[in-house]
């Protein structure tokens, strides 16, 4: 995992789980508590509220980004700039500074004001932005959207969002962003929840990964909360998502979101990364899904994957012919089965464990069915 620098700001695996605030100086926009347009009142809700509580960016939007309201043109977000540019100078604590924009011509203004990152919503569809990043060599969180200014982050499908996000490259210093919430009238909840279930897929882009999860629909409806009482969903899904690999969380709360995320990266699985002439990094993979994404960044045929993990089920209840069959055919197929008094256990590549379930059940017509289920949950 390539780590970014964002200001000094040390951002990926070898770095402790960052939490950005959120400012917003939009009037429109719908969370009121973080809404100011006067610099002075800003600056003391950063202080306070956001740096105070334990923040390491904060990002400035100039616009809300919700579908319901017009798209501001450039000219109209450069018009709000002063104001955030006020209300980060104003500002006594110290955090990385980020504009939220869509446009290259409002993060170079933005960069050459002093804010240290920019927050692209619509993922480069504003094909300067990689370019303006560059030159200022700052951090850019780029936001998985179709190629139109106008559709931040309407990317229904998870493949297509994978793909929205290798489209127009990457910078070196580019956090990547799955866009989850409501963007698109065609967007579910589940489209939400199975990005999350697939999280780590993300990570074979190779880049840092955000996550603005922060009291959404998706996690709201599971517990039947209102925005008001969605604190705690959001927090369980915070640590859930540090331990799935995200690197930066965006909140409104930020305290509470610190501390969620602090203890999803004491409980994340320890991975080796290490070496000198030789570099040695342990992937997080656990799916054959995941494992595809980094046989494509490593331009390697995708096909492999079924070989790069690993699954294990116990199997109770079997006859002794099925578990003899069971054992022979894992012998011939490199894979594991293990008989024991309570039980057995079958582990091997999810090619492996198939090949070994489909010859048994040609062989044993009461094995069928758990060859079905062994598949289906292979898949």
């Amino acid at each position: 995992m390539q780590n970014v620098d964002a200001a000094g700001l040390g951002i990926g695996d070898d770095h402790p789980p960052r939490i950005m605030g959120v400012l917003n100086v939009s009037e429109e926009s719908p969370y009121d508590p973080s809404v100011y347009d006067d610099p002075a009142e800003a600056a003391a809700y950063v202080d306070e509220a956001l740096i105070g509580e334990g923040a390491d960016i904060v990002d400035v939007g100039l616009e809300s980004a919700n579908k319901r309201f017009e798209v501001l043109s450039a000219e109209e977000e450069l018009d709000r700039l002063d104001t955030a540019v006020a209300a980060m100078e104003q500002t006594s604590g110290d955090a990385v500074f980020s504009i939220e924009t869509r446009y290259a011509e409002v993060a170079d203004a933005a960069l050459s004001r002093g804010f240290d990152m920019v927050n692209d919503i619509c993922g480069f569809a504003d094909p300067e932005m990689p370019a303006v990043c560059r030159e200022h060599d700052v951090a850019v969180a780029k936001m998985a959207s179709p190629p139109d200014l106008e559709r931040p982050g309407a990317v229904e499908e998870v493949d297509d969002i994978y793909d929205a996000l290798t489209r127009n490259g990457l910078t070196d210093k580019t956090i990547i962003d799955p866009a989850f919430g409501g963007w698109s009238e065609d967007k579910t909840l589940e489209h939400d929840r199975e990005t999350f279930r697939r999280l780590r897929e993300f990570r074979g882009l190779d880049r840092p990964l955000l996550v603005s999860i922060n009291r959404k629909n998706f996690l709201k409806e599971v517990a039947g909360r209102s925005t008001e009482e969605a604190l705690p969903v959001s927090l369980a899904a915070t640590s859930m998502a540090v331990e799935r690999g995200a690197h930066v969380v965006r909140t409104h709360d930020v305290a509470e979101t610190r501390d969620a995320a602090l203890i999803g990266k004491e409980f994340a699985r320890d991975r080796l990364r290490d070496g000198d002439d030789v570099t040695v990094e342990e992937l997080d993979v656990t799916t054959v899904g995941e494992a595809r994404r980094h046989l494509e960044r490593l331009g390697v045929d995708p096909d492999a994957a079924t070989d790069c993990t690993v699954r294990v089920f116990e199997l109770d209840g079997l006859a002794d012919e099925t578990a003899a069959a069971l054992s022979t055919a894992a012998a011939d197929r490199d894979a594991t089965f293990v008989d024991g008094r309570d039980g057995a256990l079958l582990a091997g590549t999810p090619a492996e464990i198939a090949g070994v379930t489909a010859a048994v059940a040609e062989r044993a017509p009461d094995f069928r069915a758990t060859e079905r289920r062994i598949r289906d949950a292979l898949s």
